[in-house]
């Protein structure tokens, strides 16, 4: 029987998927990564070699580098090899050489000078506000990338849950606008290659979805398509940084898409915590973590779950998972040039896990810095996951940061839902719990949350209440895609509409101060205003924070360090309130920096504040004011 080409490599999927590896030369389709850098601190760097018939083979490399620890999984489709490259080696490709029984094969590799430092791995801090962006949602810049070949049919900007044609290039188109708007740092929603077809919603049975959002990766070394490619994202970062905007990643290291080619054929047998057809479901429990009577059975849910029941779970106790995230995160970082990373989903992954990453990072970056999302209203859950200290279970997970998620939670109940300051004011009270809360990452939205204006009790005023206290209290504020003209969204995918203006055709473009509506321009210029004064006064990022009145829906505090002062007023009440304030301060006149009311003066260190309903101040000493 004479079989055709097609006919043949059928024959040999079926051969492969019900036997194993065949005998046959060995073949190679991809190395992850491809390449490293000379003098890396990360050395020897750990290959995945991916193909066919690599069971059992040897691997050696060229010009001086070293191999060795080869390990191939029994299908024959992944190989593990070490690769060392000696100090002084030049840069160049150094192709591996893969041997087995049946024949050889080559697996490109290259080695290349690190990039420059300057103005690049800067971390951020309170000195930074953060703008978060989703790609595909905020502006086209490329219409040709909009339906890719690779991933037909996967573009409709008139469904919530399609591609519509956000990009790097419509984010580079847009960098003014944003340094306009007084953003110092950009934090991308995942940029990874994603599924090229629909898949189930695990939320709507019945209702076909994309990954507009990045978070079902299939390629953690590849770029989705619709966004642009490598070369164009690194242009996204280095054109933000020759303007002062630093540039965050968002990483997944706790899961998988559904789609990723490991999910039917893994590197190891332990590489996720069970099977697509046998696993635990996800009870996001996270109490039981810090709980010390919590038992395994209620811990193992926590760590090995499968998010939604649809999510691979890596294994990240799996020394080969580990390294390979690790290195994936240097490689993202040492190929383009980001600042800082956002963690998706950190409390789901084994703390040891996290204590490895962050030393294998800061060794090679030292000024990089990362925030962990610990989506919780318990700050003494966020507090535990936070770096700086050896917790109960005697791990520091070296992560710099976590998102003030019980911040957020008591601010929306204060200004978007009707309810008084005082719970926002005691959750404040806990900052002696974390390593360092004056670190945290503040915010009153973002992506997987209702818009702020589309809370039930939530006005333009009691927005302006809400954008006053994150950009003037303690941490590094993060802002939301159009939340700075008051963008208004439900629950997911409601909150993600497209950035009014980044398309051609648009009904009117709030990138422009003439296509704004009045209420657009009031709520940007008033967020302009407050992060230029964030810049221009010091205590405002770095200064203590002490609280000097609270009375129901009235707060007054301090921001300052040795040298100035600030002051800020919140009244969240449909009536106008006067509050006296008692200060340690030789100024005889606090002046006011927003002109929602008077200037403040004072007699033996005491004045007293009119503030009108629903209404924020700042005053700065009027020896200092600006």
């Amino acid at each position: 029987m004479v079989l055709d080409n097609l006919a043949r490599r059928a024959l040999y999927a079926l051969l492969v998927s019900s036997f194993g590896a065949v005998s046959a030369a060995p073949t190679v389709t991809k190395v992850e990564p491809p390449n490293w850098w000379v003098g890396h601190s990360l050395n020897p760097v750990r290959l995945l070699i991916h193909g066919t018939g690599l069971g059992g083979a040897t691997i050696t490399a060229p010009r001086g580098l070293k191999t060795d620890q080869i390990a191939t999984n029994a299908r024959g489709t992944y190989a593990f090899v070490n690769v060392t490259v000696p100090p002084g080696t030049a840069p160049g490709d150094y192709p591996l050489q893969i041997k087995t029984a049946e024949g050889t094969a080559s697996a490109p590799f290259r080695l290349d000078e690190p990039l420059p430092a300057a103005d690049r791995f800067q971390g951020f801090s309170p000195d930074d506000v953060i703008y978060l962006i989703m790609p595909d949602r905020f502006s086209n810049g490329d219409p040709s990338n909009d339906d890719p070949v690779i991933s037909r049919r996967l573009y409709n900007r008139q469904d919530p849950h399609a591609y519509h044609g956000g990009d790097f290039q419509g984010i580079i188109d847009h960098l003014p606008y944003l340094k306009e708007l007084g953003v110092t740092a950009l934090w991308l929603t995942p940029i990874y290659d994603n599924n090229n077809r629909l898949t189930p919603d695990p939320y709507h049975p019945g209702k076909l979805i994309t990954d507009y959002h990045g978070y079902g990766a299939v390629d953690y070394y590849g770029v989705e398509e619709h966004f642009g490619d490598l070369a164009l994202l690194r242009k996204l970062v280095d054109d933000a940084h020759q303007i002062g905007i630093k540039v965050i990643q968002d990483q997944v290291a706790n899961h998988v898409g559904p789609a990723h080619p490991w999910v039917t054929d893994p590197p190891t047998t332990t590489w996720f915590h069970g099977t697509a057809a046998h696993h635990l479901k996800e009870t996001f429990n996270l109490w039981d973590l810090i709980d010390p009577h919590a038992s395994d059975e209620l811990i193992k849910p926590v760590l090995d779950g499968w998010f939604a029941d649809i999510l691979p779970d890596l294994n990240q106790e799996d020394p080969e998972v580990a390294k390979y995230e690790i290195q994936n995160a240097l490689w993202w970082i040492g190929t383009i040039g980001f600042d800082g990373i956002r963690q998706d989903t950190l409390p789901y992954v084994a703390r040891p896990f996290w204590a490895q990453w962050s030393a294998a990072l800061k060794q090679q970056y030292p000024k990089l810095r990362a925030v962990g999302e610990v989506m919780d209203s318990n700050p003494v859950i966020t507090a535990f996951f936070q770096g700086g200290k050896t917790q109960s279970d005697g791990v520091d997970t070296g992560i710099d940061s976590v998102f003030d998620y019980p911040e957020y939670y008591s601010l929306r109940d204060a200004f978007a839902r009707g309810k008084t300051v005082d719970g926002l004011i005691k959750t404040l009270a806990n900052d002696r719990l974390y390593p360092d809360a004056a670190s945290l990452v503040t915010l009153f939205g973002d992506h997987d949350v209702p818009r702020f204006m589309s809370e039930p009790n939530a006005t333009v005023k009691t927005l302006k209440l809400a954008l006053t206290f994150v950009l003037t209290a303690r941490g590094t504020p993060v802002i939301y895609y159009g939340d700075e003209i008051g963008m208004r969204g439900g629950e997911d995918p409601d909150n993600r509409h497209d950035f009014p203006g980044g398309w051609a055709g648009d009904a009117h473009n709030a990138f422009l101060q003439a296509g704004r509506t009045p209420e657009e321009s009031e709520i940007f210029d008033f967020v302009s205003k407050l992060t230029h004064l964030r810049q221009q006064l010091q205590p405002l990022r770095r200064g203590e924070m002490i609280s000097l009145a609270e009375a129901g829906q009235t707060w007054v505090y301090a921001r300052h360090d040795r040298s100035q002062m600030v002051i800020v007023a919140l009244n969240n009440s449909a009536t106008p309130a006067d509050v006296e304030v008692h200060l340690p301060s030789a100024a005889k006149t606090f002046r006011s920096l927003l002109g929602t009311t008077a200037d403040v003066a004072l007699h033996d260190g005491t004045g007293s504040i009119h503030l009108p309903p629903f209404a924020a101040d700042l005053y700065t000493e009027a020896s200092s004011a600006r």
